[in-house]
């Protein structure tokens, strides 16, 4: 690695040229580009001459590229052997080199923007400077393999945006190793098997790193395996590199696409028996929203959101359903890896579009594990993140090793580092060689131990249950109740003074509208109908209290009843002279008891205690369910509330994946004695520091 950071920093030491024209975080701009093609010019040096001379006779790109031995060429005379010959042409020249480029070259640095840094370049007598500072480098693959320039770029990336979101743009390579080797777990006997082909894919690319890793396993254990990459990157920068990359080492480039995955998907009906992904976290996707919700509603399960939106301002969630979309559904089916940070285990209450994900992704049996990673392990960020694993082939046929059908392990990796000696970013600390074996031993083994539990489906599953308690109220014609009746919605509806007082002011002024108008005069309306209701119920003031809600509104049906009000006013009056009793009569809604709203509440039954099969659609279960649910919470809740009952319509299925709790272990406080000691040692070692202050 050692060979790795001189060439890092000799290129750190090229972009610091830029100083003064360039702000550090615009670097990339220009070092990028020129890296990639400084890779390119070495790879084409060879077989320079005979290109140039076949150009003279044809300019097809296809034969050209025959050429140079890559599927890419340049056509021009020019490289950076010779650019640094004649410096007082040298935009001309190098313009002239970078359009003698194939088509999909021109594309890479299209993306990259590139031509429009050559003019301030030259302006500030830079770009021969350059161009003669990475002529001194070879970047050849038998020089740089393709996985240490993965880092080089990955590296000055990371040091050109180190303000960037948390999550963007690239995964520590240890990270990536990790989930390569959980992907294959117990996959030799697929991996060594002669002419196989094997498809990987990333939806959220960044640099291909995820793509180069598990290319270089699966060649590893098997060299003559065919492996075939598909990538979407949004960033243009990225997916300039990664596109770089795939083209350098012979693979099809038009397999990385540019483009939203949400609103672009550029792998539509592309099944992959690979995948692994770090989508950004915590990203907004208000922007996508109205294709998105076509999508779901057009489609369905039939589209890739089917199962749910999770809320705008995090669409993790999203990335996790696009990638699943592309499982495959032949007999080996699919094995895939996503990172997260900890929103997606548990946001959302049941029945929001989050839980209803987890809730799908479960319920089919897609999850086959959980791994919670260190902290301060990526450079963006120091937050927990975690690796999901997911298959839609969890059984013992397909998948070599322990059955794990109907399972979902959890593993906790969060102690599996070693501290780094000196800090990138946020990243402190980094996963080593040992820990990538164990953590991966550990995951294979499919064993419970202080860092592995294991658990059924349904144990992430519960049932949220709506209890309702009765309302009972008194009600009373007092000066207090009398004024409580402004508090309430529909009463205090019928005049508003500030929307008054505009309007006259605008009448005032002659600007009034019609429409207005004709508002205002309703609000005169209001005003008088409050204060010949508020007048009536003064007049009528009594001491008598009732217990009975049909006896007072027949009261106050004999007061109010010529001014003929609507149902929900007159709902409005009563329930501002209530009270609530709990010794008065019950309230009814028809023949049923009403409930009482504020003392409404919640009950959570985990779907372990055999409620798994609610559904308060299908008569045949709710009988049982009902039966069951009733029975667990007479017992949880019985025993605190006087009277209550189920509301079964409001009753909703959640799921979500409290990881935290599982691996708890409650740490004794300390004896308050052993702590007053320590306090009383601080107090006189205080008052002998403040003695030699003060002499």
């Amino acid at each position: 690695m050692q060979n790795f950071n001189e060439k890092v920093n000799f290129i750190w030491k090229i972009a610091e040229l830029l100083r003064g024209p360039y702000k550090p975080e615009k670097y990339g701009d220009v070092i990028l580009p020129m890296a990639v093609l400084r890779r390119f010019d070495s790879l084409l040096e060879p077989t320079k001459e005979k290109v140039i001379e076949k150009a003279q006779t044809t300019d097809i790109e296809m034969i050209l590229n025959k050429e140079a031995g890559y599927e890419f060429s340049n056509k021009s005379k020019f490289g950076f052997n010779n650019l640094i010959d004649d410096p007082d042409n040298i935009r001309a020249n190098f313009e002239a080199y970078l359009k003698g480029f194939s088509a999909n070259i021109r594309e890479i640095m299209e993306n990259f923007e590139f031509e429009a840094e050559i003019k301030k370049l030259e302006e500030n007598n830079l770009l021969y400077l350059l161009v003669k500072e990475f002529s001194d480098i070879d970047l050849h693959p038998q020089v740089v393999s393709n996985q240490e320039m993965g880092y080089i770029f990955e590296e000055l990336i990371r040091r050109f945006s180190e303000n960037a979101e948390a999550g963007d743009h690239y995964t520590p390579r240890e990270v990536i190793e990790l989930m390569t080797n959980i992907i294959f777990n117990n996959l030799e006997d697929e991996l060594t098997k002669p002419g196989s082909i094997f498809t990987v894919g990333d939806f959220a690319a960044g640099t291909g790193g995820m793509l180069s890793v598990a290319t270089n396993y699966i060649k590893e254990m098997n060299p003559e395996a065919q492996v075939e990459v598909f990538g979407q990157e949004l960033n243009p920068q990225s997916y300039a590199i990664c596109k770089s990359d795939i083209l350098i080492k012979g693979q099809k480039s038009k397999n990385i696409v540019k483009g939203n995955s949400f609103t672009n998907d550029g792998h539509k009906n592309l099944k992959t028996r690979f995948a692994l992904m770090n989508p950004p976290f915590g990203v907004d996707w208000k922007k996508d929203k109205n294709y998105i919700e076509k999508e779901v509603n057009d489609l369905g399960f039939d589209g890739r959101f089917g199962a749910g939106t999770p809320r705008t301002s995090d669409g993790s969630l999203l990335f996790l359903e696009h990638m699943v979309s592309k499982m495959s559904q032949d007999e080996k089916g699919s094995r895939m890896a996503i990172i997260f940070n900890g929103s997606p285990l548990f946001t959302g209450d049941a029945g929001s579009g989050e839980s209803e994900i987890r809730r799908w992704i479960i319920e089919n049996d897609l999850l086959e594990g959980i791994i919670a990673l260190p902290t301060d392990l990526f450079y963006n960020t120091g937050i927990a993140t975690y690796i999901w694993v997911l298959t839609n082939r969890k059984n013992e046929d397909i998948l070599k090793g322990p059955v794990r059908k109907g399972k979902i392990q959890l593993v906790d990796a969060s102690n599996f580092y070693h501290k780094m000696r000196k800090s990138l970013g946020s990243k402190r600390k980094e996963i080593g060689k040992s820990d990538i074996e164990e953590i991966s031993k550990i995951y294979g083994a499919f064993e419970e131990n202080e860092n592995c539990k294991i658990f059924d489906n349904k144990e992430f599953g519960y049932l949220k249950v709506t209890i309702e308690r009765p309302l009972q109220l008194n009600f009373q014609l007092n000066e207090e109740r009398i004024e409580n009746i402004y508090a309430e919605n529909t009463f205090s509806k019928l005049y508003d003074e500030e929307t008054k007082e505009e309007l006259e002011l605008k009448q005032e002024k002659k600007t009034i509208k019609k429409k207005e108008l004709s508002k205002l005069e309703k609000l005169y309306e209001g005003k008088k109908l409050q204060d010949e209701i508020v007048a009536r119920l003064k007049e009528n003031i009594s001491d008598e209290l009732y217990k009975n809600k049909e006896e007072f509104e027949k009261v106050l049906d004999d007061i109010l009843d010529d001014l003929d009000l609507k149902k929900s006013l007159f709902k409005s009056i009563t329930f501002g002279l209530s009270k609530r009793d709990d010794s008065a009569d019950y309230n009814y809604k028809g023949k049923k008891k009403e409930a009482d709203s504020t003392l409404r509440d919640t009950e959570t039954i985990p779907l372990s205690v055999d409620v798994e099969d609610y559904n308060i659609d299908t008569d045949e279960h709710i009988k049982k369910e009902k039966k069951n649910i009733l029975e667990y919470v007479e017992t949880e809740v019985a025993p605190h509330v006087k009277e209550f009952w189920i509301d079964h319509k409001k009753t909703k299925i959640g799921y979500e994946i409290p990881f935290t709790r599982y691996f708890y272990k409650y740490e004794e406080l300390r004896p308050f004695k052993d702590i007053m000691g320590e306090i009383e040692e601080l107090e006189k070692e205080i008052q002998v520091e403040i003695k030699k202050v003060l002499g």
